[in-house]
């Protein structure tokens, strides 16, 4: 039989099939290959026969991976940050976008908690914030802005996500759970409160699971929450390919191996003296660079 796997618990993975979900196991060949299935496979499995367990047998063909979170087949990647509550951190957005960019999703910026700027109590900081990160990344991505109150917003999100199967990515206290709980229209994760010392929430989900989100076929991966995210394994040449903004000036550059650092007449160092490229993206980019290069040294 073929299926997806929706959940995977203690080595027990749960296998959807049509509208049935199997308890299975995975074949010791999986583990002696350096193979792990991870909640979004598509696999072959032996029907479970009385109580016992089924078996998954094949891992079929994976269009992309992640081994923090252990997930695959992700269209579509949506990087959460708050406007406050906690702060967003730009350099952390830009790695997750490096990740959803090397494994060829695409990236949607969602900017919550946006309620923080608005009404008799909004704060004027909240609201600039919320301005600046669209001012960077807007022009790159889709931004959406969410808060707890607002319908249009959430369907927004909605559209984006329709026919693909999504993943939620982004820091603890973001809001991940309270947008994947209005998204499915109920309460199915809990959510944390955030502590008023740290102003970080505490990771609420203990594994990942796949929801579905319609009956077109959309997809939703929850996923634990993130106070860091190891950088990908990539080449430090490969960086700008990454960053749709540094790739599509590249051509222009003096050299074709171009590293947008040090180098003379380059399109990217004279946009980003222009304004036409945001120094923070810049400064991301730059710093994974020596991350990458660092890395190859060990």
């Amino acid at each position: 039989m073929r299926g997806q796997i929706v959940k995977g618990i203690a080595g027990f993975y749960f296998v959807k099939s049509g509208e049935t979900i199997y308890r299975c196991k995975a074949r010791g060949l999986f583990k002696k290959h350096g193979m792990k299935p991870a909640v979004g496979d598509s696999v072959m499995f032996n029907e479970p026969v009385g109580e016992d367990e089924g078996l998954i047998t094949e891992i079929l063909p994976r269009k992309n991976s992640f081994i923090r979170p252990p997930l695959s087949n992700v269209d579509r990647m949506v990087v959460v940050t708050a406007a406050a509550r906690p702060d967003p951190v730009l350099q952390v957005i830009d790695k997750l976008l490096l990740t959803a960019e090397q494994a060829g999703t695409d990236p949607v910026i969602c900017i919550n908690k946006c309620d923080l700027a608005t009404g008799p109590e909004g704060d004027e900081k909240v609201s600039a914030t919320i301005e600046e990160l669209k001012k960077i990344y807007a022009g790159i991505y889709p931004v959406v802005c969410t808060s707890k109150e607002d319908d249009e917003s959430l369907e927004e999100l909605k559209d984006l996500m329709r026919g693909r199967t999504t993943a939620l990515a982004g820091p603890s206290g973001t809001g991940k759970s309270t947008i994947l709980n209005r998204l499915l229209e109920g309460e199915h994760m809990e959510t944390g409160r955030i502590s008023d010392k740290s102003l970080r929430g505490r990771h609420t989900t203990r594994h990942v699971e796949l929801f579905s989100l319609d009956e077109e076929g959309s997809g939703i991966f929850d996923t634990p929450g993130f106070t860091s995210f190891d950088l990908p394994r990539i080449e430090a040449a490969d960086i700008g390919r990454c960053f749709p903004e540094i790739e599509e000036l590249a051509p222009g550059c003096r050299y074709d191996d171009c590293m947008h650092m040090a180098e003379p007449d380059c399109a990217v160092k004279e946009a980003l003296d222009e304004g036409r490229i945001h120094r923070s993206r810049y400064d991301s980019y730059c710093a994974f660079v020596k991350e990458a290069q660092s890395q190859k040294q060990y």
